[in-house]
């Protein structure tokens, strides 16, 4: 069996995959000069790809997948296949008969504290109060509308999407003495830590009582640019938009718009839309209308997994995807060609 590492691995990544795939596995890996250890490139990968068993990767150099012939497996170092779907590379796994598995779970812990960072960090107007200090400026009067903190007890947040980081956001939720209610696909699939779980027809209902709104739905055709006008005019004008999900869940021209006249009182971001030619022009990352410049806005740029144990932990899960595909097992987290997650 050969394993193909679609990154820049290191020596001891290699042997830590190797040590939990049977004995005689072939584990390949790229060489090379690079920018990033993980964006491997199409030269470095080429000689490598076309006899390959398993894949496991953060990214995908153009036309590797096209030369995979042999490809029985692919396991994805990331939580969305969206990229994946974009690709075309979930159409090529369907008629090759591909299995495909995600991590989902493993950057869990770290999303779900960085989106209740965002929270107590747009109610207690953390960037603001922060700036005013280091100016050398006060806050007056005090108890003014404009800077007092906004509270998480006795508050309502809604999820919107209770997966394995839903789930863990609600449970830091409680831990403020909140409540919640979940938004999800399967109503009838409770949650431990949700007090009151509806479904997607049932959206509008959750976000009028919501003081905190928590996009963590996976990105499918079905969310995409889901969350607009209507939305946005159903949450309370106090409230706050928290997006750890992805970029393109969110309309941006509404969106800014609630933003600008403050009908919105906030939002903050982990994730935003990317602009790629054939989909979009002009190409690029970031809102194109300045969402993330705005005074009301908290942002960070795809960093919430940027945490420790995270790297470690998707390889060690990624390789575990490839393992039990080969003991005959079924895989864990495995992902629907079909569904997208």
């Amino acid at each position: 069996m050969k394993v193909l590492c679609l990154w820049y691995a290191t020596d001891d990544e290699i042997e830590t995959i190797k040590n939990s795939l049977p004995s005689g596995t072939e584990v390949v890996t790229p060489t090379g000069d690079y920018l990033s250890r993980f964006d491997c490139s199409y030269a470095h990968t080429k000689d490598l790809a076309a006899d390959a068993d398993a894949i496991i990767a953060f990214s995908v150099p153009d036309g590797i997948l096209n030369m995979a012939k042999n490809l029985k497996v692919f396991s994805w170092l990331h939580s969305g296949v969206d990229d994946l779907r974009m690709m075309g590379a979930t159409s090529l796994f369907k008629e090759r008969g591909v299995k495909l598995a995600n991590i989902r779970g493993a950057n869990g812990v770290a999303v779900a504290e960085q989106a209740m960072m965002f929270v107590l960090a747009l109610a207690k107007q953390t960037v603001k109060k922060h700036n005013v200090m280091r100016q050398g400026d006060r806050l007056f009067p005090l108890y003014a509308d404009e800077h007092r903190s906004g509270m998480l007890h006795n508050r309502t947040l809604g999820l919107i999407g209770v997966g394995s980081i839903g789930e863990r956001i609600a449970k830091h939720a409680k831990g403020f003495d909140m409540r919640v209610l979940g938004v999800r696909r399967n109503k009838e699939k409770s949650s431990e830590y949700v007090d009151a779980m509806y479904g997607m027809d049932e959206l509008h209902t959750v976000i009028a009582q919501s003081d905190y709104v928590v996009l963590a739905a996976p990105n499918t055709p079905e969310t995409d640019q889901f969350w607009g006008q209507a939305e946005l005019d159903a949450m309370k004008p106090t409230a706050y938009l928290i997006n750890i999900s992805r970029g393109s869940i969110v309309q941006e021209k509404p969106l800014y718009d609630a933003l600008k006249s403050e009908r919105l009182r906030g939002y903050a971001s982990d994730v935003w839309p990317i602009y790629q030619y054939g989909r979009s022009f002009p190409i690029g990352i970031c809102s194109r209308l300045g969402i993330h410049q705005l005074p009301n806005v908290i942002v960070s740029d795809d960093q919430a997994a940027n945490a420790d144990d995270v790297l470690e932990r998707n390889i060690a899960w990624g390789t575990q995807n490839i393992a039990q595909f080969f003991a005959g097992e079924s895989m864990v987290r495995e992902v629907s060609l079909d569904l997208g997650y």
